[in-house]
Protein backbone atom coordinates (compact mmCIF):
# COMPACT_ATOMS: atom_id res chain seq x y z
CA UNK A 1 0.00 0.00 0.00
CA UNK A 2 1.39 3.31 -0.88
CA UNK A 3 0.27 6.92 -1.11
CA UNK A 4 1.51 10.11 -2.44
CA UNK A 5 0.42 12.74 -0.78
CA UNK A 6 0.74 17.14 -0.90
CA UNK A 7 3.53 18.88 1.30
CA UNK A 8 0.50 19.57 3.79
CA UNK A 9 -0.26 15.98 3.98
CA UNK A 10 -3.28 16.06 2.10
CA UNK A 11 -3.79 12.80 -0.24
CA UNK A 12 -3.47 13.36 -3.71
CA UNK A 13 -3.46 10.04 -5.19
CA UNK A 14 -3.63 6.31 -3.54
CA UNK A 15 -3.18 2.61 -4.45
CA UNK A 16 -4.40 -0.56 -2.44
CA UNK A 17 -3.25 -3.59 -3.70
CA UNK A 18 -1.19 -2.54 -6.78
CA UNK A 19 -4.42 -0.95 -8.29
CA UNK A 20 -5.02 2.62 -8.65
CA UNK A 21 -7.86 4.06 -6.87
CA UNK A 22 -10.44 5.65 -9.11
CA UNK A 23 -13.66 8.00 -7.72
CA UNK A 24 -16.86 7.80 -9.88
CA UNK A 25 -16.10 11.57 -10.47
CA UNK A 26 -17.74 12.59 -13.63
CA UNK A 27 -18.43 14.66 -16.12
CA UNK A 28 -22.30 15.30 -17.29
CA UNK A 29 -22.72 14.82 -21.20
CA UNK A 30 -23.09 18.26 -22.54
CA UNK A 31 -26.55 18.45 -23.41
CA UNK A 32 -25.65 19.75 -27.28
CA UNK A 33 -26.42 17.52 -29.79
CA UNK A 34 -22.93 16.85 -30.81
CA UNK A 35 -21.85 16.37 -27.59
CA UNK A 36 -24.38 13.62 -27.21
CA UNK A 37 -23.60 12.17 -30.66
CA UNK A 38 -20.15 11.95 -29.96
CA UNK A 39 -20.24 10.63 -26.66
CA UNK A 40 -22.78 7.77 -28.54
CA UNK A 41 -20.08 6.82 -30.34
CA UNK A 42 -17.49 6.70 -28.07
CA UNK A 43 -19.71 4.00 -25.85
CA UNK A 44 -20.46 2.12 -28.88
CA UNK A 45 -17.00 1.71 -29.62
CA UNK A 46 -15.94 0.80 -26.19
CA UNK A 47 -19.12 -1.60 -25.86
CA UNK A 48 -17.54 -3.26 -28.91
CA UNK A 49 -13.99 -3.23 -27.77
CA UNK A 50 -15.24 -4.88 -24.68
CA UNK A 51 -17.74 -7.28 -26.32
CA UNK A 52 -14.73 -8.67 -28.56
CA UNK A 53 -12.16 -9.39 -25.84
CA UNK A 54 -14.93 -11.41 -24.09
CA UNK A 55 -15.07 -9.44 -21.49
CA UNK A 56 -18.54 -8.88 -19.02
CA UNK A 57 -19.23 -5.34 -17.72
CA UNK A 58 -18.73 -6.12 -14.44
CA UNK A 59 -15.07 -7.82 -15.01
CA UNK A 60 -14.23 -4.25 -16.71
CA UNK A 61 -15.62 -2.44 -13.87
CA UNK A 62 -13.93 -4.65 -11.36
CA UNK A 63 -10.67 -3.61 -13.09
CA UNK A 64 -11.00 -0.19 -13.55
CA UNK A 65 -12.71 -0.02 -9.66
CA UNK A 66 -16.06 1.50 -10.41
CA UNK A 67 -19.60 0.17 -10.36
CA UNK A 68 -21.07 -1.71 -12.91
CA UNK A 69 -23.94 0.46 -13.69
CA UNK A 70 -21.34 3.53 -14.06
CA UNK A 71 -19.50 1.58 -17.07
CA UNK A 72 -22.85 0.78 -18.88
CA UNK A 73 -23.93 4.50 -18.39
CA UNK A 74 -20.70 5.18 -20.27
CA UNK A 75 -21.03 2.88 -23.05
CA UNK A 76 -24.55 3.93 -23.26
CA UNK A 77 -23.43 7.55 -24.05
CA UNK A 78 -25.28 9.19 -21.13
CA UNK A 79 -21.91 10.19 -19.24
CA UNK A 80 -18.70 11.16 -20.38
CA UNK A 81 -15.82 9.65 -18.01
CA UNK A 82 -12.93 11.68 -16.90
CA UNK A 83 -9.39 11.21 -18.78
CA UNK A 84 -8.31 9.24 -16.26
CA UNK A 85 -10.72 6.69 -16.41
CA UNK A 86 -11.13 6.94 -20.28
CA UNK A 87 -7.31 5.82 -20.33
CA UNK A 88 -7.78 3.06 -17.98
CA UNK A 89 -10.67 1.35 -19.33
CA UNK A 90 -9.11 1.44 -23.01
CA UNK A 91 -5.92 0.50 -21.17
CA UNK A 92 -8.00 -2.73 -20.47
CA UNK A 93 -8.99 -3.46 -23.27
CA UNK A 94 -5.74 -3.34 -25.51
CA UNK A 95 -6.89 -0.11 -27.58
CA UNK A 96 -5.35 3.06 -27.85
CA UNK A 97 -7.20 6.76 -27.34
CA UNK A 98 -6.98 7.29 -30.99
CA UNK A 99 -9.32 4.56 -31.70
CA UNK A 100 -12.40 5.97 -30.25
CA UNK A 101 -12.08 9.01 -32.16
CA UNK A 102 -14.92 9.62 -34.42
CA UNK A 103 -13.86 8.85 -38.30
CA UNK A 104 -16.60 11.50 -39.44
CA UNK A 105 -15.40 15.26 -37.95
CA UNK A 106 -17.82 16.47 -35.73
CA UNK A 107 -18.20 20.64 -36.03
CA UNK A 108 -16.12 22.20 -33.97
CA UNK A 109 -16.70 24.06 -30.90
CA UNK A 110 -16.63 27.74 -30.18
CA UNK A 111 -13.45 27.66 -28.09
CA UNK A 112 -11.23 27.41 -30.74
CA UNK A 113 -12.21 28.27 -34.41
CA UNK A 114 -11.66 26.11 -37.19
CA UNK A 115 -8.28 27.05 -39.13
CA UNK A 116 -8.79 27.58 -42.90
CA UNK A 117 -5.90 26.48 -44.79
CA UNK A 118 -3.29 29.45 -45.46
CA UNK A 119 -2.93 30.52 -49.47
CA UNK A 120 0.30 29.64 -50.46
CA UNK A 121 3.03 32.43 -50.52
CA UNK A 122 3.33 34.03 -53.70
CA UNK A 123 6.66 35.75 -55.35
CA UNK A 124 5.55 38.84 -54.54
CA UNK A 125 4.85 37.95 -50.69
CA UNK A 126 8.63 36.72 -50.31
CA UNK A 127 9.93 39.92 -52.62
CA UNK A 128 8.13 41.90 -49.74
CA UNK A 129 9.74 39.89 -46.74
CA UNK A 130 13.19 39.73 -48.36
CA UNK A 131 12.87 43.51 -48.53
CA UNK A 132 11.48 44.15 -44.57
CA UNK A 133 14.87 41.88 -43.73
CA UNK A 134 16.87 44.30 -45.55
CA UNK A 135 17.67 42.22 -48.79
CA UNK A 136 16.48 43.11 -51.88
CA UNK A 137 17.40 39.85 -53.92
CA UNK A 138 14.76 37.97 -55.00
CA UNK A 139 14.46 34.38 -53.88
CA UNK A 140 15.24 31.45 -55.88
CA UNK A 141 13.14 29.07 -54.61
CA UNK A 142 10.19 28.95 -56.95
CA UNK A 143 6.69 27.14 -55.82
CA UNK A 144 5.80 23.84 -57.64
CA UNK A 145 2.97 22.63 -58.95
CA UNK A 146 1.29 20.03 -56.26
CA UNK A 147 1.37 16.39 -57.32
CA UNK A 148 0.22 12.89 -56.02
CA UNK A 149 -0.58 12.67 -52.67
CA UNK A 150 1.53 12.64 -49.75
CA UNK A 151 1.11 9.55 -47.61
CA UNK A 152 -0.11 10.62 -43.74
CA UNK A 153 -1.65 13.92 -45.17
CA UNK A 154 -4.68 15.22 -42.96
CA UNK A 155 -6.12 18.49 -43.59
CA UNK A 156 -7.06 21.01 -40.92
CA UNK A 157 -10.43 20.24 -41.38
CA UNK A 158 -10.44 16.74 -41.72
CA UNK A 159 -9.56 15.72 -37.83
CA UNK A 160 -11.18 13.36 -35.76
CA UNK A 161 -11.82 14.42 -32.25
CA UNK A 162 -12.86 13.30 -28.82
CA UNK A 163 -14.69 15.79 -25.80
CA UNK A 164 -13.58 14.66 -22.45
CA UNK A 165 -14.58 16.86 -19.59
CA UNK A 166 -15.15 19.69 -22.10
CA UNK A 167 -10.90 19.03 -22.99
CA UNK A 168 -10.70 18.36 -26.47
CA UNK A 169 -9.08 15.90 -28.14
CA UNK A 170 -8.28 16.07 -31.48
CA UNK A 171 -5.83 13.15 -33.65
CA UNK A 172 -2.98 14.63 -35.76
CA UNK A 173 -3.25 11.64 -38.26
CA UNK A 174 -5.75 10.02 -40.40
CA UNK A 175 -5.35 6.71 -38.70
CA UNK A 176 -5.06 5.16 -35.08
CA UNK A 177 -1.08 4.25 -35.09
CA UNK A 178 -0.76 1.60 -32.00
CA UNK A 179 2.61 3.09 -31.62
CA UNK A 180 2.25 6.90 -30.82
CA UNK A 181 -1.21 9.11 -29.68
CA UNK A 182 -0.26 12.31 -31.62
CA UNK A 183 -2.94 14.95 -30.48
CA UNK A 184 -3.59 18.85 -30.67
CA UNK A 185 -5.55 19.10 -26.98
CA UNK A 186 -7.52 22.02 -26.13
CA UNK A 187 -8.12 22.86 -22.39
CA UNK A 188 -10.80 25.50 -22.15
CA UNK A 189 -10.89 27.90 -18.91
CA UNK A 190 -11.71 25.82 -15.55
CA UNK A 191 -11.02 22.17 -17.03
CA UNK A 192 -8.55 19.27 -15.80
CA UNK A 193 -7.52 15.88 -16.57
CA UNK A 194 -8.94 14.36 -13.21
CA UNK A 195 -9.74 15.66 -10.03
CA UNK A 196 -7.11 17.52 -7.85
CA UNK A 197 -7.26 14.64 -5.08
CA UNK A 198 -7.15 11.52 -7.67
CA UNK A 199 -4.19 12.04 -9.74
CA UNK A 200 -4.10 9.99 -13.10
CA UNK A 201 -1.73 7.49 -14.40
CA UNK A 202 -0.92 5.20 -17.28
CA UNK A 203 1.41 3.52 -19.37
CA UNK A 204 4.39 5.54 -21.62
CA UNK A 205 6.07 8.41 -21.88
CA UNK A 206 4.50 12.22 -22.71
CA UNK A 207 5.91 14.84 -24.59
CA UNK A 208 3.98 17.80 -24.39
CA UNK A 209 4.27 21.55 -26.47
CA UNK A 210 2.34 24.62 -25.20
CA UNK A 211 0.83 26.55 -28.11
CA UNK A 212 -0.92 28.93 -26.77
CA UNK A 213 -2.96 29.62 -23.31
CA UNK A 214 -1.17 28.23 -19.66
CA UNK A 215 -1.50 24.82 -18.15
CA UNK A 216 -1.04 23.91 -14.85
CA UNK A 217 1.03 20.51 -14.69
CA UNK A 218 1.61 18.02 -11.88
CA UNK A 219 3.94 15.07 -11.81
CA UNK A 220 4.22 13.37 -8.22
CA UNK A 221 4.74 16.11 -5.70
CA UNK A 222 5.98 19.02 -8.62
CA UNK A 223 3.78 21.52 -10.06
CA UNK A 224 4.31 24.38 -12.83
CA UNK A 225 2.33 26.86 -14.82
CA UNK A 226 3.48 26.21 -18.71
CA UNK A 227 3.06 28.85 -21.23
CA UNK A 228 3.78 29.33 -24.74
CA UNK A 229 6.60 27.77 -26.45
CA UNK A 230 7.05 25.94 -23.19
CA UNK A 231 7.60 22.20 -23.30
CA UNK A 232 7.95 19.22 -21.02
CA UNK A 233 7.82 15.24 -21.44
CA UNK A 234 7.55 12.69 -18.00
CA UNK A 235 6.83 9.37 -17.83
CA UNK A 236 3.39 8.80 -17.50
CA UNK A 237 2.97 6.19 -15.09
CA UNK A 238 4.16 8.49 -12.49
CA UNK A 239 0.82 10.00 -11.01
CA UNK A 240 -0.19 13.51 -12.57
CA UNK A 241 -2.72 15.74 -13.39
CA UNK A 242 -3.10 18.64 -16.19
CA UNK A 243 -5.44 21.43 -15.46
CA UNK A 244 -6.32 25.13 -16.39
CA UNK A 245 -7.58 27.58 -13.58
CA UNK A 246 -6.62 30.51 -15.70
CA UNK A 247 -9.25 32.78 -17.78
CA UNK A 248 -7.81 31.84 -21.57
CA UNK A 249 -7.93 28.66 -22.86
CA UNK A 250 -4.86 26.89 -23.53
CA UNK A 251 -4.05 24.73 -26.67
CA UNK A 252 -0.60 21.80 -26.49
CA UNK A 253 0.57 19.59 -28.90
CA UNK A 254 1.03 15.82 -27.22
CA UNK A 255 2.53 12.80 -28.21
CA UNK A 256 2.08 9.65 -26.10
CA UNK A 257 4.35 7.00 -26.99
CA UNK A 258 4.14 3.26 -25.90
CA UNK A 259 1.14 3.93 -23.60
CA UNK A 260 0.01 0.24 -24.61
CA UNK A 261 3.63 -1.61 -24.08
Amino acid sequence: MSAYTRQQGETVKAEVGGGERMTEETVQVESTETAVQMNAQMGLRLRGAREKANMSLREMARRVHLSPSFISQVELGRTAPSVGTLYAMVTELGLSLDSLMAEDVAPHDLETPQPTPSARPTLTDRTEVAHANGSSRTSSVQPLPEVGVLPGLQRADERPELYLGGVRWERLTPDDDPDVEFLRVTYPAGTESCPADNLMNHGGKEYIHILSGRLEIQVAFARQVLGPGDSLHFDSSIPHRLSNPHDETCVAIWFVVGRQK
